[in-house]
């Protein structure tokens, strides 16, 4: 009978074997991600509203929170101004609905807030629908069609303009800020 002695694996032939093994690994786990785009590197609007940009001026997560088309409707997102002077953003929509918003040098406005209300006299579509809406300010202009909610989503309930209680009458059709067609509401930027 024969006698086998073990064979030793040189260290270096370990380390190669590792290395190997290592790098195997590697390949098989990022093999994905070298097909996919990286969200970092692309912008999006995350949430129910969308963006522009005109110049320094960026609109984000714009959109409108009306019960008709016919109705009022509130402007929702912020509005950053990176330039170095206050500007005036004009928002046009249907039926010649004009707001106007200002915005500090190097500031923001979020539209959300109680006192920032922006109300356009006629929201120009329905609950679900796109509406097209010009943004300007500083020279610049920028259209874009912006979503329509309702109340559906309870977060979006509160911003619904309502409308005015009449003496003898439950209601009209009149929101509860001036807003008409030929007039704008202003809003003074800052915090």
């Amino acid at each position: 009978m024969r006698s086998t002695a073990p064979q030793t694996v040189k260290p270096g032939k370990r380390a190669l074997a590792a290395a190997a093994l290592g790098l195997g690994l590697l390949a098989a786990t990022t093999a994905c991600s070298a097909t996919s785009a990286q969200q970092t590197t692309h912008q999006y609007a995350a949430s129910d509203g969308v963006n522009a940009q005109f110049g320094d001026i960026k609109v984000r997560n714009a959109m409108i929170v009306s019960d008709g088309e016919k109705n009022p409707g509130r402007l929702l997102g912020s509005i950053f101004n990176g330039s170095k002077q206050d500007v005036t953003v004009t928002v046009n929509g249907a039926e010649g609905s004009q707001t106007q918003v200002r915005v500090k040098a190097n500031d923001e406005v979020s539209l959300n807030e109680k006192s920032d209300a922006a109300i356009l006299s006629t929201t120009g579509g329905a609950p679900g629908s796109l509406v097209s809406l010009t943004f300007s300010g500083a020279g610049k202009t920028d259209d874009v069609k912006v979503p329509v909610l309702d109340g559906t989503i309870k977060e979006y309930k509160q911003y619904l303009p309502t409308p005015k209680a009449t003496p003898g009458a439950s209601t009209t059709d009149e929101p509860t800020t001036s807003a008409t067609p030929e007039s704008t509401a202003t809003t003074e930027g800052g915090h």
